[in-house]
């Protein structure tokens, strides 16, 4: 995965610097009776697939692999970072981020389905998880499917499955039906792994287990920039996950290998409870990252009014210059976020 480094990265410049203002700067996009017009640089800074269609100054695509409802909140994520339609669409956004290759979007998708699993879509979310690489919603599609196994083998989506996916249902009851190891047994490391796999799923009443056992709670994710359980908690805006492992003594103010720390993520992805949460438990309202941004930085970036209001009243410093000497005011102002302008002015 490269979702949060590339929502980090694309916070040190603005949209305007990937805009090109040549002959063929602005292309089209067409997916049935929707047609929409787009910024070739943009395209293709967000995602290489996309780029890869406009190349020799193609003016049109045709998207044959996605309507146009789900076209426009592709295209709403290139340039913002976010899908307004994402709590209706994740299942089909899932599918077309992955084809072209949006990770953050995909990243989010699989967030948005793990927090709606129920009896009945189930099966259709572990398939879908099993068809398009999604490990963490396929780890949390197995685990709930394990706790209400009955009930969801009798339910339509799961006869559907079977009929429309049967390799997938093998897989999956390949899963379903694996025995989990013992916990006390396991070394100290693999309970730090587990406890990291535990936060990106939010399972509270796993991250309680392993750290009644012992688990690090400041173990770090190798294959992430060394976040903490707790930067993931953070990240997804797990308020219940986050509790439980500042209870259990994480570190608020860790920092990643690029000096990121679990506010950085809370305030840039909007989850304002969290960010209230962290402040409560003395984490550092000015901490800075690799680039010199503070949480609030990456709050005005975002646009989210509500977490720049807590950050503020927790003693923020408003006029804080990043490395490339921008204000949290100015990236309000270059993202469009007039409604921030008053409170950051």
């Amino acid at each position: 995965m490269e979702a949060v480094k590339e929502v980090v990265e694309t916070a040190a410049f603005g949209l305007g610097d990937l805009l090109d203002a040549g002959d063929g700067a602005v292309v089209t996009l067409v997916a049935g009776d929707t047609r929409l017009a787009a910024h070739r640089a943009v395209l293709a800074a967000r995602s290489p697939v996309l780029g890869a269609r406009f190349q020799h100054d193609t003016p049109q695509v045709a998207i044959t692999d996605a309507e146009g409802p789900v076209l426009r909140q592709l295209l709403a994520y290139c340039y913002t970072l976010q899908a307004p339609q994402l709590p209706s669409m994740a299942p089909q956004l899932l599918a077309a981020a992955d084809k072209y290759g949006l990770s953050g979007l995909k990243d989010a998708c699989e967030q948005q389905l793990a927090a709606q699993l129920h009896v009945e879509n189930a099966a259709a979310t572990a398939v879908l998880a099993l068809s398009h690489s999604c490990s963490r919603l396929k780890e949390a599609a197995v685990a709930f499917i394990k706790t209400h196994t009955y009930e969801v083998v009798m339910t339509q989506g799961w006869a559907d499955a079977v009929v429309s996916h049967p390799r997938a249902v093998v897989e999956l009851t390949c899963l379903i039906t694996e025995p989990s190891a013992p916990t006390r047994n396991l070394s100290g490391r693999e309970r730090g792994r587990r406890l990291i796999q535990a936060a990106k799923q939010g399972t509270v009443e796993v991250l309680q287990a392993l750290l009644e056992i012992g688990a690090d709670v400041g173990a770090r994710d190798e294959n992430w920039s060394g976040w903490t359980a707790l930067h993931w908690a953070a990240y997804w805006g797990d308020a219940e996950a986050v509790r439980c492992l500042v209870d259990g003594g994480a570190e608020v103010d860790a920092r990643d290998h690029r000096k990121i720390a679990p506010l950085h993520l809370a305030a840039f992805n909007g989850h304002t409870a969290v960010v209230q949460m962290l402040l409560a438990s003395s984490a550092d309202p000015n901490s800075r990252h690799h680039w010199g941004g503070t949480p609030l930085h990456a709050a005005a970036y975002s646009g989210h009014a509500d977490v720049v209001a807590v950050l503020l009243e927790a003693g923020t410093e408003m006029g804080a210059r990043d490395n490339m000497g921008k204000t949290s005011l100015d990236y309000a102002r270059l993202n469009k976020h007039q409604h921030l302008e008053e409170m950051l002015s």
